[in-house]
Protein backbone atom coordinates (compact mmCIF):
# COMPACT_ATOMS: atom_id res chain seq x y z
CA UNK A 1 0.00 0.00 0.00
CA UNK A 2 2.88 2.02 0.05
CA UNK A 3 2.68 2.82 -3.63
CA UNK A 4 -0.97 3.91 -3.38
CA UNK A 5 -0.21 6.54 0.09
CA UNK A 6 2.18 8.91 -2.11
CA UNK A 7 0.35 9.63 -5.16
CA UNK A 8 -2.74 9.75 -2.99
CA UNK A 9 -0.87 12.15 -0.67
CA UNK A 10 0.37 14.30 -3.53
CA UNK A 11 -3.25 14.42 -5.09
CA UNK A 12 -4.63 16.07 -1.56
CA UNK A 13 -2.16 18.49 -1.71
CA UNK A 14 -2.35 19.83 -4.97
CA UNK A 15 -6.18 19.74 -4.37
CA UNK A 16 -5.82 21.34 -1.68
CA UNK A 17 -3.12 23.64 -3.24
CA UNK A 18 -6.01 24.37 -5.88
CA UNK A 19 -8.73 25.43 -3.28
CA UNK A 20 -6.93 27.68 -1.75
CA UNK A 21 -5.99 29.73 -4.91
CA UNK A 22 -9.57 29.51 -6.07
CA UNK A 23 -10.61 30.96 -2.41
CA UNK A 24 -8.26 34.05 -3.11
CA UNK A 25 -9.98 34.34 -6.74
CA UNK A 26 -13.11 34.14 -4.87
CA UNK A 27 -12.46 36.89 -2.43
CA UNK A 28 -10.45 39.24 -5.60
CA UNK A 29 -13.75 38.89 -7.46
CA UNK A 30 -16.27 39.87 -4.73
CA UNK A 31 -13.65 43.28 -4.16
CA UNK A 32 -13.30 43.62 -7.68
CA UNK A 33 -17.50 44.06 -7.70
CA UNK A 34 -17.79 46.21 -4.88
CA UNK A 35 -15.33 49.06 -7.11
CA UNK A 36 -17.56 48.72 -10.07
CA UNK A 37 -14.65 48.75 -12.68
CA UNK A 38 -15.28 48.28 -16.50
CA UNK A 39 -16.70 44.82 -17.21
CA UNK A 40 -14.53 45.31 -20.44
CA UNK A 41 -11.25 45.39 -18.50
CA UNK A 42 -8.52 42.27 -18.86
CA UNK A 43 -9.09 41.39 -15.20
CA UNK A 44 -12.46 41.56 -14.59
CA UNK A 45 -13.13 39.62 -17.52
CA UNK A 46 -10.60 36.72 -16.16
CA UNK A 47 -12.03 36.92 -12.94
CA UNK A 48 -16.02 36.36 -13.97
CA UNK A 49 -14.81 33.89 -16.19
CA UNK A 50 -13.05 31.97 -13.29
CA UNK A 51 -16.12 32.51 -11.22
CA UNK A 52 -19.62 32.79 -12.86
CA UNK A 53 -19.51 29.62 -13.59
CA UNK A 54 -19.67 28.22 -9.88
CA UNK A 55 -21.82 31.26 -8.70
CA UNK A 56 -24.70 29.97 -11.48
CA UNK A 57 -24.66 26.76 -9.97
CA UNK A 58 -24.68 27.74 -6.26
CA UNK A 59 -27.34 30.80 -7.00
CA UNK A 60 -30.19 28.18 -7.64
CA UNK A 61 -29.70 27.49 -3.56
CA UNK A 62 -28.43 30.77 -2.16
CA UNK A 63 -31.38 33.31 -1.55
CA UNK A 64 -30.11 37.00 -2.06
CA UNK A 65 -30.59 39.15 0.90
CA UNK A 66 -31.29 42.14 -0.53
CA UNK A 67 -29.02 43.71 -2.89
CA UNK A 68 -26.20 41.49 -1.61
CA UNK A 69 -25.20 38.91 -3.19
CA UNK A 70 -24.18 36.15 -0.47
CA UNK A 71 -22.97 33.73 -3.68
CA UNK A 72 -19.47 34.23 -2.98
CA UNK A 73 -19.21 33.68 0.69
CA UNK A 74 -21.36 30.23 0.29
CA UNK A 75 -18.91 29.17 -1.76
CA UNK A 76 -15.95 30.47 0.80
CA UNK A 77 -17.85 28.67 3.14
CA UNK A 78 -18.27 25.25 0.55
CA UNK A 79 -14.20 25.68 0.01
CA UNK A 80 -13.29 25.80 3.87
CA UNK A 81 -15.22 22.32 4.36
CA UNK A 82 -13.86 20.85 1.64
CA UNK A 83 -10.55 21.85 2.97
CA UNK A 84 -11.02 21.51 6.64
CA UNK A 85 -13.28 18.80 6.92
CA UNK A 86 -12.75 16.09 3.75
CA UNK A 87 -9.43 16.65 2.72
CA UNK A 88 -7.74 15.55 6.44
CA UNK A 89 -9.88 12.90 6.30
CA UNK A 90 -8.07 11.56 2.98
CA UNK A 91 -4.85 13.38 3.74
CA UNK A 92 -4.54 11.19 7.10
CA UNK A 93 -5.63 7.85 4.71
CA UNK A 94 -2.28 8.57 2.79
CA UNK A 95 0.12 8.60 5.91
CA UNK A 96 -1.78 5.16 6.88
CA UNK A 97 -1.38 3.58 3.68
CA UNK A 98 2.67 5.17 3.77
CA UNK A 99 3.07 3.79 7.37
CA UNK A 100 3.19 7.46 8.94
Amino acid sequence: MYVLGHPLLALVDILDGLLFLYSIIIIASAVVSWLRPSPNHPAVRILNMLTLPLYMRMRRFVPRAGYIDLTPLAALLAIMFIRMGILPIFRTFALNLIGG
